[in-house]
């Protein structure tokens, strides 16, 4: 009786991260990393003038903060809406190079349509870890592809809205490895992936 009493309790509802598909999420998070920091660089290859500009903006992509310190799992659900507002503009992003330039081929375009299929099956993932029966978690883009493309408008203003999007991607990319790295050290009880 007494052991029962020294073990944790937790709540009906909260998750049990499961080890191996946590580490298959990091895996996932640290993969969409490189490659949204390989669409990051052969987009300021095709480019150029962007080697040189920085964005004087904030934060196009962000998730409400907690009063107190969120849990991890509060983390990775809070990583999950920002990821969906990322796969909304990366949607977006197509949809719009799409409608200016017409369907092209090429390593930009490939690498592009890859984030996208991959920001996907990250979300998925970050689904599988944190849904409960009381909290259902969408997967589909949280963005509609209405807003003026940084008020520069026209192509110009179309290619600087582009990059700050594509630099959102990376820096949610690496803010998902992060999260779901921490997540994954808590339920193996190790700092290794």
């Amino acid at each position: 009786m007494a052991e029962q009493e020294e073990q944790p309790m937790t709540a009906p509802d909260a998750p049990v991260p499961d080890p191996s598909q946590t580490g298959r999420a990091v895996a996932l998070a640290q993969l969409l990393h490189h490659e949204c920091a390989r669409l990051l660089q052969l987009y300021k290859e095709k480019e150029t003038f962007l080697s040189d500009h920085t964005p004087d903006a904030g934060r196009m992509v962000s998730h409400s903060p907690h009063s107190e310190e969120p849990t991890t799992e509060q983390q990775v659900h809070l990583l999950h809406s920002a990821l969906r507002q990322c796969l909304g503009l990366i949607h977006c992003v197509i949809l719009k190079e799409e409608e200016e330039w017409g369907e092209l081929e090429g390593d930009y375009e490939t690498m592009r349509k890859n984030v996208r299929l991959r920001l996907e099956h990250l979300l998925c993932s970050t689904k599988c870890l944190v849904e409960t029966e009381n909290m259902t978690l969408e997967v589909t883009p949280d963005h509609q592809c209405n807003e003026e493309t940084d008020g520069a408008g026209g192509v110009f203003g179309l290619k600087l809205w582009t990059y700050r999007v594509l630099l959102e991607l990376v820096h949610w990319a690496d803010h998902a490895a992060q999260t779901l790295h921490v997540l994954y050290a808590e339920s193996e009880g190790t700092e290794d992936v």
